[in-house]
């Protein structure tokens, strides 16, 4: 997955959640690389734990993505 820098996922998410779509930040382990998705919707975190293998994650300093839902 590509990451983007914190500040402007952040930044985009929020334009789309004002819009009514329900946001998950994403972002890939810094110890073993596996994808993770944040379970709680529209809300972004600066730090997050690998469900794999329970490394932490400076999401700030290595960015992050997200996966939007839209309803239509």
């Amino acid at each position: 997955m590509r990451l983007y820098p914190f500040d402007v996922c952040l930044e985009a998410a929020v334009e789309l959640m004002e819009k009514g779509a329900t946001v998950n930040q994403q972002f890939n382990c810094a110890h073993c690389g596996t994808k993770q998705t944040m379970d709680q919707p529209n809300t972004f975190f600066e730090r997050g734990l690998c469900e794999r293998c329970g490394g932490e994650t400076d999401i700030r300093k290595n960015g992050c993505n997200y996966s939007v839902i839209m309803s239509i």
